[in-house]
């Protein structure tokens, strides 16, 4: 899907999507490990990676 890394890492590079609503936000993966991220729509604190299709 992607041709150049440039576009790797501004498609998925520390991208993160909400479990319980599905918002996706960029954060460095350690806080969102720690739990010290929440989401803007339901301050929730567990997130997932995005996933590459």
């Amino acid at each position: 899907m992607v041709k150049f890394p440039e576009a790797d890492a501004r498609m998925f590079k520390n991208k993160f999507v909400c479990r319980r609503c599905k918002a996706v936000k960029r954060s460095p993966s350690r806080k969102v490990a720690n739990q010290q991220v929440k989401c803007r729509a339901c301050a929730g604190k567990k997130f997932k990676p995005k996933r590459k299709k």
